[in-house]
């Protein structure tokens, strides 16, 4: 939701929910909401866009256009830039008047408040009517239609306020957390020198080949389920930002893994802008997505030790550091064990995962507290079997490569 007049740039958000006019919310409805707000405060710009349907138009009643999302989202990724390099900062509340649904599509009425305020200067707030229109394709909400009215007058967001404040429902009221609340530094794991990498590990005869270096047969595009579209030759698939997340077309529960992976040995940037990517143990579709074994330059780049190489992303620290050289291959082999949920969507036993790192032991069987989530505590949230995905994620760092891709699913 961005209105024009402000350059249409989102981040950072609140999200105030009154009482539903239809009864219990469908499964992720609220979530979706929340992962709106976590992609524009991180200034996730592919993260936001997915949160789209492919053929999702924008209708603004001030100009008196509707034009098809993808040509807005053209004229919305500069801010998105300047948020994620700090050079400006904003938020966005939303107050919900009225919400239909089923449990395939919802009609969501209300305001939202957006602040934009670039560094140094003043903020620039706008109290905007809107209407979205979402349905839910392949178990995740996408944005088909969203509609902004025209502007909402103090009194109206006042009382969509006081609605709220009644305790009718509230959702995530309060200060948006910070990503530094959930970040670990100390204590510093290990240095380990792994031992000498003897080449690519040939897969067991009963393993299936997510990619043997020749297509991405086995893999989609995460947004449209479009071809993978990333970039392969001389038996490496590499990265292409443009393009956006791929995942497995095939879906697992419980699984053995092996992936490799290299950093360009001309690497720049520091901390979590060198080299950054991310494998998804399951990646569920619907926010937050999934459960992140951190992938990133750890050969001497300090950052924040539960996002290093070897993490489970802001939930385990990895048990030692074993990485090579920007430039060297590196390898993980995983054993995930999904978690289980009953009929009516209850945990009845969380996540595990033991991970070695260029043969090290850095995950012990350690249980997850739920989904990754860059802000705030990990969640879970019902799911069977998912894809595994691979993150392209946004940092300005030359993109990473990735070879010799096979699962194993454990029955």
């Amino acid at each position: 939701m961005s209105p024009r007049n402000l350059g249409s740039l989102l981040v950072g958000a609140t999200l105030l929910v009154p009482v539903p006019s239809q009864g219990q919310l469908p499964d992720g409805l609220d979530a979706y909401w929340a992962e709106v707000s976590r992609t524009v405060a991180d200034g996730d710009f592919r993260g936001y866009a997915s949160l789209y349907h492919p053929d999702a138009v924008l209708v603004s009643l001030a100009s008196g256009t509707s034009v098809p999302i993808a040509r807005a989202l053209e004229g919305w990724e500069p801010g998105f830039v300047d948020v994620r390099e700090g050079r400006a900062a904003a938020e966005v509340e939303f107050r919900f008047t009225r919400r239909l649904h089923d449990a395939a599509s919802a009609h969501e009425t209300g305001i939202f408040r957006y602040s934009l305020r670039p560094r140094g200067g003043e903020a620039s707030v706008a109290t905007v009517h809107f209407e979205a229109l979402l349905v839910r394709v392949d178990g995740a909400w996408r944005m088909l239609m969203e509609y902004q009215k025209g502007p909402a007058p103090e009194e109206a967001w006042d009382a969509a306020g006081e609605s709220t404040e009644a305790g009718r429902g509230a959702v995530g009221s309060g200060p948006a957390p910070r990503p530094e609340d959930t970040e670990v530094w100390e204590p510093v794991p290990r240095t380990v020198r792994p031992g000498r990498y003897a080449g690519p590990t040939s897969p067991p005869d009963d393993a299936i080949v997510l990619f043997d270096g020749s297509d991405l047969s086995e893999w989609v595009n995460v947004r449209d389920n479009t071809p993978a579209g990333w970039t392969v030759a001389d038996g490496v698939v590499t990265v292409d930002k443009s393009v956006g997340d791929i995942q497995t077309r095939r879906r697992f529960r419980d699984y053995q893994l092996h992936l490799e992976w290299r950093v360009p040995e001309e690497i720049t940037g520091e901390g979590q802008a060198r080299g950054n990517s991310g494998l998804y143990l399951a990646f569920a579709g619907d926010p937050p997505g999934g459960y992140e074994l951190q992938i990133l330059d750890s050969y001497g780049n300090a950052t924040y030790v539960n996002g290093m190489a070897g993490s489970v992303y802001k939930q385990h620290v990895p048990l030692a550091n074993p990485a090579r050289p920007p430039g060297s291959w590196q390898t993980y082999d995983v054993l995930w064990t999904a978690p289980r949920f009953n009929e009516e969507g209850v945990l009845e036993s969380p996540a595990r995962v033991t991970a070695l790192f260029n043969g090290v032991v850095v995950q012990n069987d350690v249980v997850l507290k739920g989904r990754t989530l860059y802000r705030g505590v990990p969640v879970y949230r019902p799911h069977g079997e998912a894809p595994i995905m691979l993150q392209a994620h946004g940092d300005p760092s030359p993109p990473i490569s990735f070879r010799n891709i096979w699962v194993r699913p454990l029955r």
